[in-house]
C-alpha cells in the first residue's frame, strides 16, 4: 500500500493544489450507486456516496461532508445520503486524522493533503461541475468547511455550514456563496458567540450569506438538510 500523501506547503496553507479532468475515466465500480471506501495509501478511507440515477457522463455537482468533532465520515453520510438522492447530488465524506479537522487542532496540513487525494481519485470515475463543487459540515465540521472555502473558494464555489462555530481561513481566495443555519438553544456553540457575529463578519466582508435561525440545541435537522442541498444545486 502506498503511503497517505504528505502535507505540502501548499495543504499548510489550507489550500487545495487540484486541477479538474475535463473528463472521467470509462465507467468503473465507482460510478456505480452505493458508498465506496477511497484509498488514500493508509489510515481511514474517505466514502464516496453516489446517489441513484446521476447521468452517466454528464457534468454532477459535488458536495464534500464533514462530520463533527468525535464523528465518522458514515455518520454524516446517513444523515444527508437522503436529500443528495433527491437533489442529485454526490457526497464525498473524508475522514480525519485525529478526533477532529487539523486546523482546529492547531494547523492545516494532513487533512487538506487527504481531502485532496480523495478529490482527485473522484474527478477520475465522475465528470465534477466546477461551477458546483462546494463543501458542508456539522459543528467543527461546519468551522472547518467555512475555513477550508473561504481559502479556497476558486474551486469551492459553495459552503454550507450547519451550527459553526467559527471561520479561520490561512489565506482568502475565491468569493464562494455561504449557507448558515443555527439553532437559537445550541449550548454546545451558542448561537451569540458563533453564527450571529460570523454570519455578520462575513455579509460585512462583502461576502453572499443564506442565513437560518431556528429553534433548537445543537442538532443536524433533516428539514435544513434538505433546503441548503437544495440551495446548493440551484445556486
Amino acid at each position: 500500500m502506498a503511503p497517505r500523501p504528505a502535507p505540502t506547503d501548499l495543504h499548510r496553507r489550507g489550500r487545495l493544489g487540484l486541477s479538474l479532468p475535463a473528463t472521467a475515466a470509462p465507467p468503473s465500480p465507482l460510478g456505480a450507486p452505493g458508498t465506496h471506501a477511497l484509498d488514500l495509501g493508509g489510515g481511514p478511507p474517505a466514502l464516496l456516496h453516489v446517489p441513484p440515477g446521476l447521468p452517466a457522463g454528464a457534468p454532477v455537482p459535488l458536495l464534500v461532508v464533514l462530520h463533527g468533532a468525535g464523528g465518522r465520515a458514515e455518520e454524516v453520510v446517513a444523515a444527508v445520503a437522503g436529500a443528495a438522492a433527491r437533489s442529485g447530488v454526490l457526497l464525498l465524506a473524508p475522514q480525519s486524522a485525529g478526533v477532529t479537522w487539523d486546523a482546529i487542532r492547531g494547523g492545516f496540513g494532513p487533512d487538506v493533503a487527504a481531502l485532496e487525494a480523495a478529490l482527485a481519485l473522484t474527478a477520475q470515475h465522475h465528470v465534477l461541475d466546477p461551477a458546483r463543487l462546494g463543501v458542508a459540515g456539522f459543528s467543527d465540521g461546519a468551522s472547518y468547511a467555512l475555513s477550508l472555502a473561504l481559502g479556497d473558494g476558486d474551486l469551492l464555489r459553495h459552503v454550507v455550514a450547519w451550527s459553526p462555530g467559527f471561520a479561520a481561513p490561512a489565506e482568502q481566495h475565491g468569493r464562494p456563496r455561504v449557507f448558515v443555519c443555527h439553532g437559537t438553544a445550541d449550548a454546545v456553540l451558542p448561537i451569540d458567540r458563533c453564527s450571529r457575529p460570523l454570519v455578520a463578519r462575513l455579509r460585512a466582508a462583502g461576502y453572499d450569506v443564506d442565513y437560518t435561525e431556528f429553534e433548537g440545541p445543537h442538532v443536524l435537522r433533516e428539514d435544513l438538510v434538505e433546503e441548503s442541498l437544495r440551495w446548493f444545486v440551484t445556486g
